[in-house]
């Protein structure tokens, strides 16, 4: 427990109602949580604004409220703050109400639009495996040292993030790998927390329906740079054009990794084929079990993490070598017919064209692509054609199908896939809504050495359709029509 005054430190306070000498047993964002003794913070969400909740909070026995509009009424014996922003305000309040646990760890922030996943999970295995207590917090899981936590957001909100980070602390972890998605940069979930060092992996073409712009989606990326202390450093992607914008105004020491220009972190590509990649890094060669460019670019990335995190050069090429991605980037089964299925979470213009671009390069021949796509409803709609495109334009068939739907009509999603489509690219594709029936018709019309790729959703497990999460693994399903070809 702490008194309220103690966790109000760095919250700009606009006024207060009652006293903040109150203990506080908790803090809650979500009124159905809260019980005897709990700070409730009304938050303005996307779908519901958490000051229609604050009355039910106090039913529930919420003794202080911190909220951005005072009631009308004030309940007697409750202590109101009000403050300019409430996100901001919590990510401080639940930092310090959880002893500032991000002061007492090595915390690494990887953000950019793709490769977040592969760079924190790469880094938490590689610093596992050279002896450290890691956490993670990422797309795909939470996790401290072997003990998996699910993982609902790309970032949890800023009390869950403090509390998961508290618990990291006290299971004694050195070090901690984390996502940190634009919504949660925007969001505030992060605000507070001492980085170590951040990392960024590229920019392109997603969650406009959010920023609106692409403009405002680059400033909320590039202000968790600008944020980072002097004593952190900063590693940037000197390929992407807006690598060296990223760490303009950053305090942080900057870093540099590139494939084709001068860097920090040099890498070289020497044969990239499925049985993984063939690199120079600096002056070093060395073969990783990662596959294609993209995966090049994440492992520069995690080795100059290492490097700046002070671990042995040999050591750290030596352990990377030995290591395989996240689960579902680029997660692929042969079947007995010797048809190569991949399963990758590309879900962007820019993923989708990397990853199918990796594909021909590995082909040795004139093997048929046929990629599976989808686009998710209540998403960006303007990357729909762009991703069905892509699709028709790097693949010899292309299958439309679901994608975590949503709220949205699945039929109306496949539409807007197809408009605009060229004259060549209508005569590659079909559509299927349903997406088991879109695999394994994708599976029947491959032969041996034929490459199939289901792109979008990779590691979930889930169809999002109506509010409901079906049961739904793109990797099993395709594992069983592999099967089905054997009887």
């Amino acid at each position: 427990m702490k008194k309220l005054q103690d966790i109000l430190y760095k919250v700009h306070l606009k006024q207060v109602q009652g006293s903040t000498g109150v203990e506080v047993k908790d803090i809650q964002i979500d009124s159905r949580k809260v019980s005897e003794g709990t700070l409730f913070v009304a938050i303005r969400g996307e779908k519901a604004d958490g000051h229609q909740f604050i009355g039910k909070a106090i039913a529930l026995g919420a003794k202080s409220i911190l909220c951005e509009v005072m009631p009308a009424e004030f309940t007697e014996g409750i202590n109101y703050v009000q403050v300019n922003n409430t996100h901001e305000a919590v990510a401080y309040v639940a930092h310090y109400f959880y002893d500032e646990p991000s002061t007492k760890i090595k915390l690494v922030g990887v953000t950019g639009t793709n490769g977040k996943t592969t760079i924190a999970t790469v880094l938490f295995k590689l610093f596992t495996q050279l002896g450290y207590k890691c956490g993670l917090i990422s797309t795909v899981q939470n996790q401290i040292a072997s003990n998996i936590i699910p993982s609902t957001h790309t970032t949890p909100d800023a009390v869950s993030l403090n509390a998961l980070l508290k618990q990291m602390v006290d299971e004694n972890c050195t070090h901690v790998f984390m996502e940190c998605s634009s919504h949660a940069i925007h969001q505030h979930r992060i605000t507070g927390l001492q980085f170590t060092g951040g990392v960024f992996s590229n920019i392109t073409h997603d969650h406009l329906d959010y920023h609106k712009t692409f403009e405002e989606y680059i400033r909320v990326k590039k202000s968790f740079f600008d944020c980072l202390p002097s004593s952190a450093f900063a590693i940037s992607n000197r390929d992407d054009k807006r690598g060296e914008v990223m760490l303009q105004n950053t305090n942080a020491r900057k870093y540099y990794y590139s494939l084709k220009t001068l860097a920090d972190f040099k890498g070289k590509i020497l044969d990239n084929a499925l049985t993984g990649l063939q690199m120079l890094v600096n002056d070093t060669e060395v073969h990783f079990r990662l596959i294609g460019e993209f995966n090049a670019y994440n492992l520069l990335a995690v080795y100059g993490a290492a490097i700046c995190l002070h671990e042995n050069k040999e050591e750290v090429l030596t352990a990377l070598s030995l290591l395989s991605g996240a689960e579902g980037r680029f997660d692929y089964i042969i079947s007995s017919h010797l048809i190569i299925g991949i399963v990758d979470y590309a879900h962007t213009p820019d993923a989708l064209e990397n990853v199918l671009s990796t594909i021909k390069k590995l082909r040795k021949g004139h093997e048929q692509i046929i990629t599976v796509v989808g686009c998710g409803g209540d998403r960006d709609k303007t990357k729909r054609p762009v991703m069905a495109q892509t699709a028709c334009d790097l693949s010899d068939k292309a299958i439309f199908t679901s994608d975590n739907p949503r709220t949205e009509d699945a039929n109306q999603i496949l539409l807007d896939m197809e408009v605009g489509l060229s004259s060549s690219a209508k005569r590659k594709f079909i559509s299927i809504v349903d997406r088991k029936e879109a695999i394994k018709t994708a599976v029947s019309l491959a032969k041996g050495e034929d490459i199939i790729l289901i792109a979008g959703k990779g590691h979930e497990k889930y169809q999002d359709i109506n509010g409901v999460k079906h049961a739904f693994d793109d990797k099993e399903v395709l594992r069983e029509m592999f099967e089905l070809l054997n009887k």
